[in-house]
């Protein structure tokens, strides 16, 4: 559940520290996507990506903070993250010119001049306008305790106003301002707006001030309760807390615990209470109504929501943030503490280091954020793993861009000349049917899987595997799962995929002993999977290959990283096959040929061309050795036409195959729309790895939301591969997307469609910049009989043409090393 902050800054003279109307002066040197104007032309307002990690958020939050001082200073202006400043001149200070905020200035008149605050608005993407409603009204009652967290606005106009957010006080003039009420669905709150809207209350829905509401365009509940924060690190606090709060509301949703808000009378007084007390004071506990001094009761409803931060994977930073937030009484008693000592000066000479200091923070990274200047210049990292917005390295790529500045642009090209040589030497090329045989394209510049997302993405792939092993034994079985009604029998009998000879593997044989599954990363960090390969799986050995080339190419980086090496990948898939094996293919004509020639080279097992396969009473022979299974990279009817004795070694458990012969049927993109139940059905557990929303367009109601919505989404034949016949909508013109139409009309039950996923980006090197190309996972797990699955600790990634989504090598993709962080 991916969550995201708006963050509002003051603009301050540096040497008066008064208030200056300059918001506009920043904004012109600011991208417009991530930075803001507001209601007065002191305020700045910066926009963070959305973030399933904290760390991801934290780092976005610190480069906008960079951002924004590094364009004031050299204007002589500071930047302040607090609810309010301590003394402002409102005859001075004008609103900015807009048309919307003129117009707020007319009818509100004090409020609107006096709206010189600045808060911290925290944002969840909950999936669903209806969620949202129900969620945002259940959260009334939990909410108070993240605006003490918060408080940072003491003084107001030149006087200790006595409370720890007064912000929130002036904000409450607001006739929309408040908790929010009860609401049976969304049509019901929307037409609560529309009415306010009518009356001519408010001018618009963007004017609704409820402390948490539904978002007036996205599927998301807003928390703008909290004053802003001088420290990002509270902020990232506030947006933990926050996510597992709307989490557990969403849980008691599902289990129908109704909803049971607090009177608004008690509503009303947590707040209040909150605002007077911050972190110094006491807090009321809305289910006893009993005074709890504030840390207590802080540290009591950070427990409570251990179990879903541990969950979400954020206890432990959430835990620490707790500590350092409780450190001191919080932010209005820290600017007490410097009014004590040095008066309004004091006060803002405080709340500007703060703002400043945090600019580069962000846990477990480190103070260096290392930056590729010239080669990034222009760099679009609004979906990038690997680069902050502002060209700053995310994650774990200090090691990476620190590299990459040394080497600047003409010592990469030295590393691609040494990176041709080497892949000449391996015989690394590929071949697409018309071209001629190429080196196969390898970017210089590797991915990094963080440890955290790698551990989770094993326990995902291992259980879809177990899950597919199980469908793969039942569809050529006892068809148990037709039978319970969890996939439909067509599912299986009109598979592309579906054979015969399927029903003839011994029963008990594992019929995947490699899969190769495809996953995809968005800009937020989600992982879902993209499509299922049982078939003849590739790219294990293009993922070795890439791990020497980096070893030779980039040997300084590769001695620091921790990750896996290709042995080890190797005894993985060594062990999978299980007994005397032999690699099957094709020859020199098929495009994979070097990938086969190098997978048989390192697990020492022979290469053979089904011509060279015998079969007789003993079993099957390669050159002559006996076998006991063979690793093909073959279709079926390519190996039995050439060894039509084959398939009864097959059925009497002579030999077997890896993988076993039907095993398309799981790999048909009709099928895939049932792996989640699948799973839940044969393993009697929830899918750790979602899949991309899927429409079967053999559905009538799917197909006529697909045919309306083509533009959105991607279409993709049933039994498509390397990327054939896929349109995706956003990209294709009105006349694709017509052609699209006719196809599916057609043969319906021929297409499915799926959700536009906005890819993450990763860099890539080309003509002496960075450009940010879109990438994709190929993952690998095997299964040798008798033991449970394993991922193969080695994986590939895919790597898009400029301009392009598709990453596979027929369609012009290449690849890059792939780097799992132990």
């Amino acid at each position: 559940m991916a969550v995201g902050v708006e963050e509002e800054f003051h603009t301050v003279d540096l040497e008066t520290h008064r208030l200056l109307p300059r918001a506009d002066s920043l904004l012109q040197q600011l991208p417009a996507e991530r930075f803001g104007a507001e209601l007065q032309r002191s305020v700045v307002e910066t926009n963070s990506r959305p973030f399933l990690r904290l760390l991801d958020l934290a780092e976005d939050l610190a480069a906008l903070r960079r951002g924004v001082v590094a364009s004031a200073e050299p204007l002589g202006l500071g930047i302040v993250a607090a609810g309010t400043v301590p003394v402002v001149d409102l005859d001075a200070l004008k609103v900015t010119p807009d048309a919307r905020y003129e117009n707020m200035l007319e009818e509100y008149q004090a409020l609107a001049r006096e709206q010189l605050i600045c808060g911290a608005q925290v944002h969840v993407d909950v999936g669903d306008r209806e969620l949202a409603v129900a969620v945002a009204q259940r959260l009334t009652p939990r909410i108070p305790v993240l605006l003490a967290l918060s408080a940072s606005s003491p003084y107001w106009l030149g006087t200790d106003t006595g409370y720890a957010s007064y912000r929130t006080l002036l904000w409450s003039r607001w006739p929309t301002a408040g908790p929010m009420g009860r609401f049976a669905t969304a049509d019901e709150y929307d037409a609560l707006i529309a009415d306010l809207v009518r009356s001519g209350v408010i001018s618009d829905p963007g004017m609704i001030y409820f402390d948490v509401r539904p978002s007036a365009h996205l599927p998301t509940v807003e928390l703008r309760l909290c004053d802003a924060c001088p420290r990002v690190e509270d902020v990232v606090l506030l947006a933990g807390l926050f996510r597992a709060m709307v989490i557990e509301e969403l849980d008691a949703i599902d289990a129908g615990r109704p909803c049971e808000p607090p009177r608004p009378e008690l509503a009303r007084s947590l707040t209040w209470r909150a605002a007077r007390a911050g972190l110094a004071g006491e807090l009321v506990d809305p289910d006893a109504r009993t005074p709890v001094p504030a840390p207590v009761y802080v540290r009591r409803v950070v427990d409570a929501l251990r179990p879903t931060l541990e969950r979400t994977g954020d206890w432990e930073l959430v835990s620490e943030l707790t500590d350092a937030a409780l450190t001191g009484g919080g932010s209005a008693a820290r600017q007490r503490a410097a009014f004590a000592g040095g008066g309004f000066d004091g006060v803002m000479d405080l709340l500007l280091a703060k703002t400043r200091a945090h600019t580069d923070w962000a846990p477990a990274v480190g103070p260096v954020r290392p930056r590729v200047e010239v080669m990034l210049r222009g760099y679009d990292a609004s979906a990038d793993e690997a680069v902050v917005f502002d060209g700053t390295a995310r994650g774990p790529y200090g090691l990476v861009l620190n590299a990459l500045e040394r080497l600047g642009p003409d010592g990469l090209h030295e590393r691609e000349k040494l990176r041709d040589e080497v892949q000449r030497g391996l015989g690394m090329t590929f071949h697409v049917d018309g071209e001629k045989e190429r080196l196969f394209p390898v970017d210089v510049i590797p991915r990094v899987i963080a440890a955290r997302d790698w551990t989770w993405l094993q326990d995902g792939l291992v259980q879809r595997v177990r899950g597919l092993e199980a469908f793969l034994r039942d569809a050529y079985g006892e068809r148990e799962a037709v039978r319970a009604g969890i996939v439909p029998a067509w599912a299986l009998d009109e598979a592309p995929g579906s054979r015969a000879d399927g029903a003839l593997v011994p029963t008990g044989t594992v019929r995947c002993a490699v899969a190769g599954i495809d996953l995809v990363r968005d800009g937020a960090g989600r992982w879902s999977v993209l499509e299922d390969n049982l078939r003849v799986p590739s790219g294990i050995g293009y993922a070795l290959a890439n791990r020497w080339l980096s070893a030779r190419v980039l040997p300084e980086l590769m001695r620091a990283q921790p990750t896996a090496g290709p042995a080890r990948a190797i005894s993985v898939l060594r062990a999978a096959l299980a007994g005397d094996a032999a690699l099957v293919t094709v020859g020199e004509s098929d495009a994979a040929f070097f990938e086969h020639r190098l997978l048989a080279d390192e697990m020492d097992i022979p290469l053979v061309t089904p011509d060279q396969l015998r079969v007789d009473d003993t079993g099957v022979h390669a050159n002559g050795h006996r076998v006991d299974v063979l690793y093909r990279r073959i279709d079926e009817d390519e190996l039995y036409g050439a060894c039509p004795d084959l398939l009864a070694s097959v059925q009497r458990g002579s030999v077997r195959l890896a993988n076993a012969p039907g095993n398309g049927i799981g790999d048909d993109k009709a099928l895939y729309a049932f792996v989640p139940d699948l799973i839940r059905y044969y393993l009697g557990e929830e899918p750790i790895l979602p899949n991309v929303p899927t429409y079967l367009c053999r559905d009538p109601d799917q197909r006529e939301r697909v045919l309306e919505e083509i533009a959105d989404l991607v279409v993709k034949p049933v039994d498509g591969y390397g990327g054939a016949g896929v349109l995706i909508g956003p990209d294709a013109t009105a006349a694709e997307r017509e052609e699209a139409r006719e196809r599916i009309r057609a043969e319906p039950a021929r297409w499915i469609a799926q959700d536009t996923v906005r890819l993450s980006t990763h860099p890539t090197f080309h003509d002496g910049r960075l450009s940010p190309r879109v990438v994709d996972l190929r993952a690998f797990v095997t299964q040798a009989p008798d033991a449970a699955p394993e991922v193969v600790p080695i994986a590939l990634t895919r790597v898009a043409p400029e301009g392009s989504r598709v990453v596979n090598s027929s369609r012009g993709g290449g690849s890059k090393d792939t780097w799992l962080v132990l």
